[in-house]
C-alpha cells in the first residue's frame, strides 16, 4: 500500500513538471491565407500573440522573428493583477523591435492601473484599437486593422470600429474574444479574425477542457484564428493546449 502511494506521489509529481515545461514553451505557428479582395505584391506579414500574462516573451521568439514580420497585433492580456510594470515593458520593448505594435484589450488587462499601462503603450508607441480602425498602407495598396473592445469587460461598437473604412479594402478584425463573430455579417466583409482568450482549455484532461483548443477555422464566409495564447492564468501550468504564437501570410489570390 505505501509503495503504491509513494509511485502516485512520485507519477504526480513528474506530471506537474511535464505541465510546468510544457507552460513555457515556445512554439510559433505558421499562417498562411489568400484572399481574392487584396491585391498584393508582396505578403502581409503579421506577428500576433494573445494571453501573455505573467510570461515573459523569450528571445528565442524575438531572434526567429527579426526582419520576417510587417507588424505586431497583440489580442489583448497583455498583463493581469500583478504583473510588474517592469516586465510589461520589456515585453513591449522586445516586441516592438519588430514592428510597429497594435493592440486591442482583453479582459484582464483592466485589472492593473489603466494609466500606467497607457504610459508605457505611449513610449513604444502601440497603437491601441478599441472599437477603431488604421488603415495601412502596404505596397501600393491599402489595407484595415479592426480593434474592438473585450465582450466581457468592455463596450463592443461594432459600428463604430468599421467608421471609415472603405467597404471594399481587405479587412482585418482583432478580438480578444473569439465569440466576436456573433457580431459579424458577411456585410462587414471581414476576411480574417483574431482572437486568443480560451487559452485552449489550458488543462486538458483525456482531451476534455473547459475550452475548446486553439483552431483555424471558417464561419460565415469569414476566417478565424483562435489562440491557444503564450501564457496561462491562476497557475503556470498546461497539459495538452500547448502555448502558441503565430506568423501569419497574407497573400493575393
Amino acid at each position: 500500500m505505501i509503495t503504491i502511494l509513494l509511485i502516485c506521489i512520485v507519477l504526480g509529481f513528474l506530471l506537474l513538471i511535464y505541465m510546468f515545461i510544457e507552460a513555457h514553451l515556445n512554439i510559433v505557428r505558421k499562417h498562411e491565407f489568400s484572399f481574392s479582395n487584396t491585391s498584393l505584391e508582396k505578403p502581409i506579414r503579421i506577428f500576433f500573440i494573445s494571453d501573455i500574462h505573467r510570461r515573459k516573451v523569450h528571445s528565442s521568439i524575438i531572434e526567429r522573428m527579426t526582419n520576417q514580420v510587417d507588424l505586431v497585433i497583440i489580442g489583448g492580456d497583455l498583463v493581469e493583477k500583478g504583473v510588474p510594470l517592469e516586465r510589461i515593458e520589456q515585453n513591449l520593448e522586445k516586441l516592438s523591435s519588430l514592428g510597429k505594435v497594435y493592440f486591442v484589450w482583453g479582459n484582464n488587462d483592466i485589472e492593473i492601473n489603466k494609466k500606467d499601462l497607457e504610459t508605457i503603450f505611449n513610449k513604444w508607441n502601440v497603437v491601441v484599437l478599441k472599437n477603431a480602425a488604421e488603415m495601412i498602407r502596404h505596397q501600393q495598396s491599402e489595407w484595415a486593422i479592426i480593434g474592438v473592445d473585450d465582450l466581457k469587460t468592455g463596450k463592443v461598437d461594432i459600428d463604430l470600429a468599421f467608421q471609415g473604412v472603405k467597404q471594399d479594402t481587405f479587412k482585418l478584425l482583432v478580438s480578444h474574444n473569439p465569440r466576436v463573430l456573433k457580431l459579424l455579417s458577411i456585410e462587414h466583409g471581414v476576411s480574417l479574425v483574431l482572437s486568443g482568450h480560451t487559452h485552449g482549455g489550458q488543462i486538458r484532461i483525456f482531451g476534455y477542457g473547459p475550452y475548446e483548443k486553439g483552431k483555424t477555422h471558417q464561419y460565415n464566409g469569414m476566417t478565424q484564428i483562435i489562440s491557444n495564447g503564450y501564457g496561462t492564468t491562476k497557475i503556470p501550468l498546461r497539459l495538452s493546449a500547448r502555448p502558441e504564437t503565430h506568423y501569419i501570410e497574407i497573400k493575393s489570390i
